[in-house]
């Protein structure tokens, strides 16, 4: 039985990451082994539902966002510790909902959100490069879900936000930056 030549096509960013990128990357910081580079191991998408946790239509809305945004079922998450002012307790279900993408999904959505859905950010000027962490990922925010061009104006009838986690096996930092600027992250300019 053979393959189809459907499931063969590699996601336009995975061919790159595994093709040119890493040896460019290797190159450019001086790494003596390839495997030293930084890779892009996953990507979490997440939304909380916080104060609108006992509303189902909300919860459903939001489900449904991620599912047509990332086009992998989301999982509910649960509370971690106690809130008192959003009337949270440790352990409740349902107060947030999120994504993990790995592989060929995960590609796909790093392409269409760098290429589609962050230019139609009104008034976009780059995204922070102050976002990532001491382990070197990078966490971006997404004020509405309106950006990504799957959903309708129905789903986007009610807004609400996404954060977006990179998560990145690097050195430091500065290895992290220089991987995501390859792969077409438009980084704001330094102000001097």
């Amino acid at each position: 039985m053979a393959k189809s030549s459907a499931s063969t096509l590699q996601p336009r960013l995975k061919e790159l990451d595994y093709g040119t990128l890493r040896k460019e990357l290797a190159k450019e910081l001086g790494l003596s082994n390839l495997h030293e580079a930084p890779t892009l191991e996953k990507v979490v998408v997440s939304s909380g539902i916080g104060k609108n946790k006992d509303d189902k239509r909300f919860h459903e809305l939001v489900v449904n966002t991620l599912t047509k945004i990332t086009g992998q079922h989301p999982v509910d998450r649960m509370a971690r510790k106690s809130i008192a002012s959003f009337k949270i307790r440790a352990g409740m279900n349902r107060v947030g909902v999120s994504v993990t993408l790995r592989g060929a999904r995960m590609y796909e959505f790093l392409d269409r959100l760098v290429n589609v859905a962050l230019p139609r950010v009104r008034d976009f000027h780059g995204i922070s490069a102050k976002s990532f962490d001491a382990s070197g990922n990078y966490s971006l925010g997404i004020v509405e879900q309106s950006i990504f061009p799957e959903l309708t104006f129905e789903d986007t009838a009610i807004l609400h936000g996404l954060q977006v986690t990179f998560v990145i096996n690097a050195a430091d930092k500065a290895h992290s930056r220089l991987l995501l600027e390859k792969l077409g992250f438009p980084f704001e300019k330094e102000r001097k």
